[in-house]
């Protein structure tokens, strides 16, 4: 059977109807609108710095997570190198929100607009713990862009970002929310950002650039990608709006962020530390060290409490309170609930402030003598310069695991020092051998220990 030439080029042309007619009917989105409205205002951000980006240098970014600034230079430390980002104006006389990395160490900046008119920028200031930066420059009447409103954006909606890749000005790269709250720590382990994780293609000159929703407003800055090859997989994360709405008005009005500050170490809260605090199910930040003077200590917050909600927010996991404290103002009086002895207990705590400069942050942890005891432990006395040295009251050196023992199966290893068996302080032998005695038998009891300088809890379990 012959098809004639023409018969098959109809074919082909119904095919494509159908295929155009699928795709309507699919209710896929057409992003011809949000474009054409909102590039004007989307800049690029060309700058000239003597040496590399600080904080930028390979050994200081693992391999796996990028901050998508591209940079150009021959490695020459003689002659200015060019380096290119993203950014976009928020005011129309002259503001504009980047990345702290794309102008850190910058000699020189200049913020290209779509019309290809250059200005040069005055950084008005950065804030290096959220990666944002404020710009200005001396113009009237530009096109601006709009934040959305904090909260509102969903797992599964679609987004937009424009940029300017690998120094494509102006490309548009689409996709979808693929989590939100993401926590990304820091070099430093500071997470004062909720991630929004993305599909949306990003690659090296994005940095700084909007993330659309549909309505073509602003729903976060584009700052952090996950690869091993240096180009984009798939996985792309943004600023949300919440964080850039609060730093961006900081820095116009103060030039500097200033931020909510607990004064707490935590950890999360895994099965069997849920068990022991009676918990009906692994919540919450566990707070295993308190800053001596700090707003939780004045709170009368204390080691082994677990932070169940703060200022009225649910905190299901540890990374999830620096994202909620770091957004309230100094001064301010909010309610925390607590569970302590298994009860639940609510507190009033002064947020203390976090200027741009302090080194303090909230940063979240991982998760006898004789033949071991109860649980299954040789301890001695910790010595003194021990205790000077992890700035420890008391506590008792684990010498030896027993294996297949409660703290075996718990976690425990030699050199561990437990400063806390349940609610008991262990400052010595004596003290130790007394809070294992008390235990009863099958109890779930948490234990605290300091590893290697680190204060953590851990859950153990003991035998019937």
């Amino acid at each position: 059977m012959k098809v004639s030439i023409k018969n098959t080029l109809l074919l082909v042309i119904a095919a494509g109807l159908l295929f155009a007619a699928q795709v309507r009917a699919a209710g896929l989105p057409d992003f011809t609108e949000i474009v054409g409205e909102s590039s004007p205002a989307v800049v690029k951000i060309i700058v000239e710095a003597s040496g590399p980006p600080q904080g930028q240098g390979p050994q200081e970014v693992p391999e796996y997570l990028r901050r998508f600034f591209e940079f150009r230079g021959d490695g020459a430390p003689q002659r200015p190198r060019m380096g290119m980002g993203s950014g976009f104006i928020i005011d129309a006389d002259g503001l504009i929100v980047t990345n702290d990395h794309v102008v850190s160490g910058a000699d020189k900046v200049l913020v290209r607009m779509s019309d290809r008119r250059e200005f040069e920028a005055e950084i008005v200031g950065t804030d290096p713990r959220s990666d944002l930066a404020l710009l200005r420059i001396d113009a009237e009447k530009l096109p601006v862009l709009e934040f959305a409103d904090a909260g509102e954006l969903q797992v599964g909606e679609w987004v937009l970002a424009i940029g300017s890749p690998f120094g494509l000005d102006y490309s548009v790269t689409a996709g979808i929310v693929s989590a939100k709250g993401r926590s990304l720590p820091t070099e430093n382990g500071e997470n004062y950002v909720p991630f929004i994780q993305t599909d949306v293609a990003i690659n090296p000159g994005n940095s700084g650039g909007p993330l659309f929703n549909l309505e073509g407003e602003v729903v976060g800055v584009n700052s952090q990608i996950f690869t091993r090859s240096g180009g984009s997989i798939g996985l792309s994360f943004a600023i949300p709006v919440s964080v850039v709405r609060n730093v961006v008005s900081q820095l116009e009005e103060h030039g500097k962020v200033t931020r909510g500050w607990l004064g707490v170490t935590i950890q999360d809260v895994d099965k069997n530390l849920a068990e022991s605090f009676g918990l009906d199910r692994p919540r919450g930040a566990l707070v295993v060290q308190v800053a001596e003077d700090g707003p939780a200590d004045e709170a009368g917050l204390r080691e082994g409490d677990v932070i169940v909600t703060f200022d009225g927010k649910d905190i299901p996991t540890s990374s999830d309170l620096p994202h909620v404290v770091g957004l309230i103002a100094p001064g301010a009086r909010v309610s925390t609930e607590i569970v302590r002895d298994r009860k639940r207990r609510t507190l009033k705590v002064e947020v203390g402030g976090l200027a741009a400069d302090d080194s303090y942050a909230l940063a979240s942890g991982g998760a006898e003598g004789d033949e071991g005891g109860r649980i299954g432990v040789v301890v001695v006395e910790a010595d003194n310069e021990m205790l000077e040295r992890w700035s420890l009251s008391g506590g008792v050196v684990v010498h030896e695991v027993v294996p297949g023992s409660p703290a075996a199966e718990a976690g425990v290893r030699p050199g561990d020092v437990i400063t806390l068996i349940g609610n008991t302080p262990v400052k010595s032998l004596d003290a130790f051998a007394s809070a294992v005695e008390g235990l009863e038998a099958g109890a779930s009891v948490p234990l605290r220990l300091t590893r290697r300088g680190t204060p953590l809890f851990i859950g153990l379990r003991l035998e019937q």
